[in-house]
């Protein structure tokens, strides 16, 4: 039997991105404990080229599909922004306010993603999406405790630059990937991946050129204590999520793919209390269940 004929395959690969993404966020948290953002950033991208390039080769994809200049440009903005930019802002709000804040403040991606295509694409809102974009919404506003009553030991500047970095991330993500879209229809996932981490490895580059503080950045990534999970986080929560994301939108209509990824929050902050033994309190429980459930929502075109 071939894995295209097993009975909800498709489903189970989307449902394993969301488990391995989340775990992926874990494991980063713990590396930005030691490792500078642009850093990890940078190491997680060059480690999912590297392996992205024997696994094309396996599969018997182009590693430089036939398409116009343009398109690669294209791509390499993309890659700019959703990557090299939008990473690193997340890493810096994961490192500010924890993973199980984080998890409720990247619901705001479905939203951004529905608003970049409302911008941009022309597309309309449903009234189902419109209710779930103001659950998350909603839910992202009770992330922010009421003043005096943050016990966590985050400084209330740090929660509210965290969560600015957060929503920035996620709605760079989205404009990345809507400016994108009329590709993706008509081109190999693999290579429109490979071509986008390839831009965000060059603005970083770019970026640690520049900055004066290069070699105490990447230096941090040598300190022994943050290295096995820098290196788990990079290969769970780059090339083996990506992968399985892949398989699960290939197996399965992407519609289901997509409301089964939005999970991934959820296992964020049931991972963040187990692994990272974050306090879960009420208000982060009712903010987890609002933005998953907006999140769905908004995934449905109906």
């Amino acid at each position: 039997m071939s894995v295209e004929n097993i009975p909800y395959i498709g489903e189970a690969f989307a449902l394993a991105t969301a488990v391995v993404w989340a775990f992926g966020v874990v494991m980063f948290r713990r590396s930005g404990e030691t490792v500078h953002p642009v850093a990890l950033n940078m190491f997680k991208n060059v480690l999912a080229v590297l392996l992205f390039v024997p696994t094309m080769w396996l599969l018997g994809d182009e590693l430089l599909w036939q398409a116009p200049r343009a398109d690669y440009l294209l791509l390499l903005a993309s890659g700019v922004l959703g990557i090299g930019i939008a990473d690193t802002l997340y890493f810096y709000c994961l490192n500010l306010i924890g993973a199980s804040r984080t998890a409720i403040v990247a619901c705001m991606y479905s939203p951004s993603m529905i608003a970049m295509s409302v911008m941009i694409l022309g597309e309309t809102l449903t009234p189902l999406q419109i209710t779930g974009a103001v659950l998350v919404i909603s839910a992202v506003l009770t992330a922010i405790e009421k003043k005096g009553g943050n016990k966590s030991g985050i400084s209330r500047r740090d929660l509210l630059l965290g969560i600015m970095f957060g929503v920035l991330a996620v709605s760079s993500t989205a404009v990345s990937i809507v400016m994108i879209k009329p590709l993706l229809n008509d081109s190999p996932v693999l290579w429109v991946t490979m071509i986008r981490l390839v831009g965000g490895i060059l603005f970083l580059a770019v970026y640690l050129a520049l900055v004066r503080k290069r070699r105490e950045i990447m230096a941090s990534l040598l300190v022994s204590r943050g290295w096995k999970y820098t290196l788990a986080g990079s290969f769970f929560g780059t090339y083996l999520a990506m992968s399985v994301w892949i398989a699960g939108m290939k197996f399965t209509q992407v519609s289901t793919a997509a409301v089964l990824n939005q999970t991934s929050n959820l296992f964020v902050f049931i991972f963040a209390a187990f692994i990272l033994k974050e306090e879960i309190t009420r208000r982060k429980v009712v903010g987890i269940v609002m933005a998953v459930a907006g999140a769905i929502l908004v995934s449905f075109n109906w």
